[in-house]
């Protein structure tokens, strides 16, 4: 099963973002969006991994309290693909680290990349032809929420895109 822990965003985080997709998409952009459902924040990507309990245990141990997190008014792209970036949040950052170090730890294997906070908007990007529209020029509305739980989902895979599901998660302190 393929699995990934994140941050499921709250409504107005999730408005600011679908405004900025349909700049997007007015300004010519095609491609995979991401549904509005399932825009979220990853944390860590684990991939293949059967055993999901084992996961939410090692979940357990990490430690935070609630704590803000605001879109960062850009959008940037890694190759084709579109993201929304965060501001930097330095108790995001430690809560990212707490749960990659007990991951590590428990032996889950995950994506060790540094974490570098975004949200998919668009995937396979491309400009309409003849467009001189370009997504730097796309500003996202500044939205805050406060991060109370950190999800374990499971990504599945149907015909028109991907399906996230909560298996479970950990809560503030």
């Amino acid at each position: 099963m393929r699995l990934f822990i994140a941050i499921q965003l709250d409504p107005d985080v999730r408005k600011a973002l679908t405004d900025a997709q349909a700049a997007l998409r007015e300004g010519g952009y095609r491609g995979r969006y991401s549904d509005t459902e399932s825009l979220h924040l990853t944390l860590a990507f684990i991939g293949e991994y059967n055993d999901p309990d084992h996961v939410l245990e090692t979940m357990e141990q990490v430690r935070f309290e609630p704590f803000p997190i605001r879109l960062g008014g850009c959008i940037g792209n890694f190759d084709d693909l579109l993201w929304a970036g965060m501001a930097q949040s330095e108790p995001l950052e430690k809560a990212v680290q707490q749960l990659r170090h007990y991951l590590a730890d428990a032996q889950i294997p995950f994506d060790r990349k540094q974490f570098n906070p975004h949200i998919t908007l668009l995937r396979r990007s491309q400009i309409s032809w003849g467009s001189t529209f370009r997504f730097s020029d796309v500003v996202v509305t500044p939205a805050e929420m406060t991060v109370r739980r950190i999800s374990l989902m499971r990504s599945e895979f149907i015909r028109h895109g991907a399906v996230y599901t909560e298996l479970g998660a950990v809560q503030a302190q």
